[in-house]
């Protein structure tokens, strides 16, 4: 049985990452020119700041260079977070989505079709969501189960109406 190289790495970088309570969502390393660009995406309940990418993108580095990892041609490597409309495939990244506006793109037996739901909790199951109402109509509820999503990504709002009662800051009109 042979490993590939994503495999590989991941197996010794994995435990740095998760050192730094960070979860190791994602490596790939691609052809660029001469060079190759290996980049390893890291995420957390929290996010991950612009410091904590330097740093451990500076561990990362030295690790690779003590192992040889990347073997001898240069190599460009690129610590990241996920953006904003990375799909929703494992559990953890619809427990960092409650609250956000989700498309969902439905499995044939669960109809097919997309729809559109702000998710409002979680669990092993599924999710509960809220379906916005259309032309002035109330919000409806709805429970979605795991089995019944082909393909989930996180909308964007960039003005969102009804944020949540907590967010009390600049609430004065200009």
């Amino acid at each position: 049985m042979s490993t590939t190289q994503s495999e590989r790495l991941r197996d010794l970088l994995e435990p740095l990452v998760t050192s730094k309570e960070l979860d190791l969502e994602e490596i790939t390393v691609t052809p660029a020119g001469k060079r190759r660009v290996l980049r390893v995406v890291v995420d957390s309940d929290s996010g991950v700041s612009l410091d904590t990418c330097a740093e451990l993108s500076r561990e990362l580095s030295e690790k690779l260079d003590d192992a040889d990892a990347m073997g001898d041609g240069e190599y460009v490597l690129e610590v990241t977070s996920p953006g904003a409309d990375r799909p929703l495939a494992q559990h953890r990244h619809y427990v960092r989505a409650v609250d956000r506006l989700v498309k969902f793109q439905l499995t044939a037996e669960a109809g097919g079709g997309e729809l559109i739901a702000r998710i409002l909790k979680v669990d092993d199951e599924g999710l509960d969501l809220e379906v916005p109402g259309v032309k002035g109509r109330k919000p409806t509820a709805r429970r979605l189960a795991f089995a019944d999503i082909a393909k989930a990504r996180v909308e964007i709002e960039f003005n969102r109406k009804n944020k949540p009662a907590d967010n009390t800051e600049n609430t004065e009109e200009a």
